[in-house]
């Protein structure tokens, strides 16, 4: 396969799940606070802290983190490269590009995506409540996968549109822990709190895990839904799950067998991996999950830049010039 044509697909893929999990974002932010108006005010600037983005949203909107500056930022504000309505053009103009290497109900479910994001009103009552535009991301997005699952040869390029996919959502996790982290509790008394206890449901309904968790584990405890949300191997959303199966897609492109490698990007992943096997709670605990989150993250990006050195060629396409462009920091 040309190296532009797998850059694409691993860019339109990764491009879906970024507006998907900005919708989480939103998502999740609103319900840490649903029934709790009196006791924990609204915080939006957070969302901006842990999409990496703060820097662009000063030069837009000041310092002024209301919910309509922030939601607009993060959803149809086409000057920013990571909202919602940004992520769905670069996607499309991606699949645009390789069209010959797409199914039809893949190109349509995309086309659809984006031109339903792009006619929702643009209007305070939208950044005011913003719940109709979220759930027709997350139900899109959902649709888009379901057509890369049934409608695609399960070769090269869907490995490659699995890889773009589960990089981005290990990430994209991590981040909606880290939006926990920093939504403070008002008093250090309020941990374990129904407070508490409602900010780590919202958690998992809003990566779609709250089913799953209680099937595995009964009750809240947030110590078993940071184990869950990280090191379950099984939970499609999980980052142990996106590492083994990220791991998986390259391999299958490289062709280099298990707990053996042949490119940086293969040794990265496969390091990642493995200390995720071997990876306890209190492991997590003792070093800080914000501090873990980080060093995860961190690992991530240079994952990404092994993949592009390794796989793909440099070319001074737009599209790909795009692509390695816009990046969470």
């Amino acid at each position: 396969m040309l190296s532009r044509v797998a850059d694409s697909i691993l860019w339109m893929s990764r491009y879906i799940e970024r507006a998907d999990n900005v919708a989480r974002f939103i998502d999740v932010n609103q319900k840490l606070t649903l029934g709790f108006q009196s006791q924990l005010s609204p915080q939006w600037e957070p969302l901006v802290l842990a999409t990496g983005d703060q820097e662009r949203f000063v030069e837009l909107y000041g310092k002024e983190y209301s919910q309509e500056n922030v939601v607009k930022f993060l959803t149809l504000d086409s000057e920013n490269p990571n909202s919602i309505i940004s992520c769905l053009k670069f996607a499309r103009e991606n699949a645009r590009c390789i069209r010959d290497n797409l199914s039809i109900p893949i190109w349509q479910a995309i086309n659809k995506f984006y031109l339903m994001v792009k006619s929702f009103p643009k209007d305070s009552s939208t950044y005011g409540n913003p719940q109709a535009l979220l759930d027709i991301v997350k139900d899109q997005s959902q649709l888009f996968e379901g057509a890369s699952q049934l409608t695609m040869s399960h070769g090269e390029a869907w490995n490659i549109n699995q890889l773009g996919r589960l990089i981005e959502r290990a990430d994209k996790t991590s981040r909606i822990l880290d939006v926990k982290y920093f939504i403070l509790l008002p008093r250090v008394t309020d941990v374990g709190s129904s407070l508490d206890m409602v900010q780590w449901t919202a958690i998992l309904n809003s990566t779609s895990a709250l089913q799953m968790y209680r099937r595995a584990h009964g009750r809240v405890d947030p110590k078993k839904i940071v184990e869950f949300l990280v090191l379950d191997r099984f939970f499609p959303r999980s980052m142990h799950y996106c590492l083994i199966n990220a791991d998986a897609a390259l391999r299958f492109l490289s062709g280099a067998p298990a707990y053996a490698f042949s490119n940086p990007a293969e040794q990265l992943l496969g390091r990642m991996k493995t200390n995720m096997d071997y990876l306890s709670h209190d492991d997590i605990v003792n070093q800080g999950l914000h501090e873990f989150i980080d060093g995860y993250q961190r690992q991530l990006n240079e994952l990404g830049v092994a993949i592009q050195e390794a796989f793909f060629c440099n070319s001074s396409s737009q599209v790909q010039t795009q692509n390695q462009q816009f990046q969470y920091q």
